[in-house]
């Protein structure tokens, strides 16, 4: 029967990574393939933008709510809901005869895609016990994770100069249906619970899902239309409205979208506060670098997909091991403030890379440096975010993390992108583009070491925390069995030092 179990365990475990691989793959696999896309559908250069944009609008706007219905309607049915909608959207991208229909079909992909992380790593959290266990799941889940989008840009290219772009699509359609079929067949069927269901907090996630929507569209909106524009101004206001009406509707809510327990959670807290800076220095080094690599050292798409490795399997190795041993040892706070702090000198290093920088001296050793960096925080700010989470709110907390990746990604992707273009004039053609992802990578480094002070200011220092008394022994619940929320004196865990 332990065979059997440990069995199913690795399944789910397998199972929850695809899923979040797929997601991360399709934010990156896209852009290498846009040049033909663009040719083959004669899309114009206004519209082929929202290729991209169209997806991550919707993964943005929806992971949120996709975190709490996997609470509230049953993680195997939402993921089964997301896994479906995602390979039918990516079938329809493949065979898309129009810009208007591609386009289309990325926004059914994304709302695909939002359901899928913070059900997948709900699931996890309820499927491995809180310590150990779950930490070593988690690593192996942030490891890959951290493959996805360097695995992206390599298929993309291969795939775009083999059987063609529409190949880059179409692949997710058979991955797709064998998730579904272990999903089907591994996942527990959810417990029906009649407290659950009975209300929904539509106006909360209308205002939310509504506020978050407009607001990763005016991010992308602002890059090419101007930050201090009339229209970017008013839809940043609207944005703000809504999501402050969303607070004010949570507050007085019965059954809140974010219930209160969760945002008492200290440590859940702090991993967010982590999470915006880590993801933000994380995705924006990833974004930049790629940048330099083509257009200051002149390097291929697939050769730029090929130079990120060495981040990747450092990345890998880190976060497996973080998982798996030094959380334990170490502490969340002091992996978090060790994790950015190597973020921000891999950025430091690359403030001085030169016109015809090579590989070996002035690239490795910052994509080593951010490969460890980024290994070591991932899972580590995972693990906090759910840790002292009730089963029942694991899809909310999820949701809560997965949605400060993509809002700080945006965010400092757009703030790197205004630096790029306000800089790169200041002089001479080549010596511009090079002072000007100088000054980038001083705004990622910037972002890191804030990082490394937030973590170390949120989180509780393990030594200062006073024991908590012993709960009574209970039943753990299953991975779809719901489970009572936990009041404001619910204990915090105690590793999160």
């Amino acid at each position: 029967m332990a065979t059997k179990s440990h069995t199913s365990k690795g399944i789910v475990l397998l199972l929850t990574c695809a899923a979040q691989f797929m997601v991360v793959l399709d934010i990156a696999i896209v852009n290498v393939a846009l040049p033909s896309i663009q040719r083959d559908l004669g899309i114009g250069q206004g519209s082929l933008q929202w290729i991209v944009i169209a997806y991550s609008l919707m993964l943005g706007g929806f992971l949120l709510l996709g975190g709490r219905l996997a609470d509230q309607l049953g993680r195997r049915r939402m993921l089964l809901a997301g896994l479906i909608l995602f390979s039918a959207a990516s079938l329809l991208a493949g065979m898309a005869g129009s810009a208007g229909l591609l386009i289309g079909a990325r926004a059914l992909q994304g709302l695909g895609a939002a359901l899928l992380p913070p059900t997948a790593l709900s699931i996890l959290a309820v499927t491995f016990a809180e310590g150990p266990e779950r930490n070593r799941a988690l690593g192996i889940y942030g490891a890959v994770t951290g493959i996805s989008a360097s695995v992206g840009v390599i298929a993309s290219g291969l795939l775009t100069s083999g059987p063609g772009w529409r190949w880059i699509f179409f692949i997710n359609v058979p991955i797709g249906v064998i998730l579904i079929a272990l999903a089907a067949a591994f996942l527990p069927a959810d417990v029906r619970d009649s407290r659950r269901g009975e209300r929904f907090d539509a106006a909360g996630a209308v205002t939310v899902t509504g506020g978050l929507l407009l607001f990763v569209y005016t991010l992308n909106r602002g890059a090419d239309h101007g930050w201090g524009s009339w229209p970017t101004i008013g839809l940043f206001a609207v944005s703000a409205v809504l999501l402050s009406v969303f607070v004010l509707i949570e507050a007085r809510s019965r059954s809140p979208l974010v219930p209160g327990s969760a945002v008492r959670n200290r440590s859940l807290v702090a991993a967010n506060l982590a999470a915006f800076f880590l993801f933000g220095a994380l995705l924006s080094f990833i974004f930049l670098g790629s940048l330099l690599m083509q257009q200051v050292l002149g390097y291929s798409p697939t050769r730029t997909g090929v130079a990120w490795l060495a981040t990747t399997a450092m990345s890998f190795v880190a976060a497996a091991v973080t998982g798996a041993k030094l959380v334990a040892v170490v502490g969340v706070r002091r992996l978090l403030v060790a994790g950015l702090s190597l973020l921000a000198v891999s950025a430091l290093l690359l403030t001085r890379i030169p016109v015809g920088g090579q590989y070996a001296t002035s690239l490795l050793p910052a994509l080593l440096l951010a490969g460890l960096g980024g290994g070591v925080s991932a899972p580590a700010v995972q693990i906090g975010a759910l840790s002292g989470v009730a089963p029942a709110l694991t899809g909310v907390a999820s949701g809560l993390l997965e949605t400060m990746r993509e809002i700080a990604g945006a965010i400092a992707i757009a703030v790197v992108s205004t630096v790029l273009i306000s800089r790169a004039g200041s002089v001479g053609r080549v010596a511009g583009a090079v002072n000007a992802f100088h000054a980038a990578y001083w705004v990622i480094f910037t972002v890191a070491a804030l990082g490394a002070i937030t973590a170390a200011i949120a989180f509780q220092r393990r030594a200062s925390q006073a024991p908590e008394p012993e709960p009574a022994p209970a039943r753990r619940p299953t991975a779809q069995e719901p489970a009572a929320e936990p009041g404001p004196d619910a204990a915090e865990p105690a590793r999160t030092g």
